[in-house]
């Protein structure tokens, strides 16, 4: 491959020196750079053959999101702390960037869930994540109430401080955190852990990635309406509302990351966690 889209973070890389300095060596080697300041401008068509995100995770499931449908592969330079998702630091750039414009890589693709929120059963938002799908409290600190359905079943009625809805990539993630299983990347399936429950018997639960799962906001007390958020991979979100509904399933699209290193899950998982 010939043609990159940079896709730089201006909050980690400050007047884009790494930004050019990518762009610098993909030029002096036959290859052709176009910058963009931030994901949120990523063009929703482009004539280039891959996306290097420079950022930690957080910039590589914005971008991930914004490129959504286009079927372009991304790999991400590490600008970050643990960086699960990057391929690279800095100190490898001329080694992989060579490795790219040889065509020397593998794609390995990882599943997105898509989010789709109702309010008195007109659709407010749609949208993807790459790792998780959060129902939250806002505002007080009290717990919701979230009932909990699996392809129209009731699994389970969570009164807690909200649900995450996790793929296999976002099992490291905030799922992790709260006390969800960690998953190899290369599993299909969806996450259910509810996040600090009021019960002794809430645990993760893990659901075929065929399935529908919805999520109810239910009322809790008669003398106000529940402040409760929706969050797509901690980014986008929107307000949620007493029998306000959403329904996750997994998304038509996949995110292509580009892989390097033979290294694999459990030693990436290993080192990065062991710090």
């Amino acid at each position: 491959m010939k043609k990159f889209l940079v896709v730089a973070n201006t909050n980690k890389d400050e007047n884009l020196k790494v930004a050019g300095k990518v762009r610098e060596y993909l030029s002096g080697h036959g290859g052709t750079a176009y910058i963009v300041e931030n994901a949120e401008h990523i063009p929703e068509q482009g004539d280039y053959e891959c996306a290097i995100v420079l950022g930690g995770d957080g910039t590589m499931l914005r971008a991930s999101r914004h490129l959504a449908g286009q079927s372009i592969p991304m790999i991400g330079m590490n600008l970050g702390t643990v960086g699960f998702m990057a391929e690279m630091e800095p100190s490898d750039m001329e080694k992989v960037l060579d490795r790219l414009m040889q065509d020397d890589y593998r794609i390995e693709e990882r599943m997105n869930l898509s989010g789709t929120i109702y309010h008195q059963n007109s659709v407010i938002m749609e949208s993807t994540a790459l790792n998780d799908i959060c129902i939250s409290r806002a505002g007080y600190p009290r717990i919701i109430c979230l009932k909990i359905y699996v392809n129209g079943e009731l699994l389970d009625i969570y009164e807690a401080d909200g649900v995450v809805i996790a793929t296999p990539t976002g099992s490291t993630a905030y799922s992790l955190s709260a006390g969800g299983p960690i998953v190899s990347p290369k599993a299909n399936l969806i996450l259910i852990t509810p996040v600090a429950p009021h019960s002794l018997t809430s645990k993760c639960v893990v659901c075929s990635a065929e399935d529908e799962i919805e999520v109810e906001i239910v009322r809790k007390r008669k003398s106000r309406q529940e402040e409760a958020l929706a969050t797509f991979d901690g980014e986008e979100y929107t307000e949620l509302e007493p029998s306000d509904k959403i329904r996750i399933r997994k998304s038509e699209h996949a995110t292509k990351l580009i892989r390097i290193e033979e290294r694999g899950f459990y030693e990436i998982l290993r080192s990065k966690l062991t710090r």
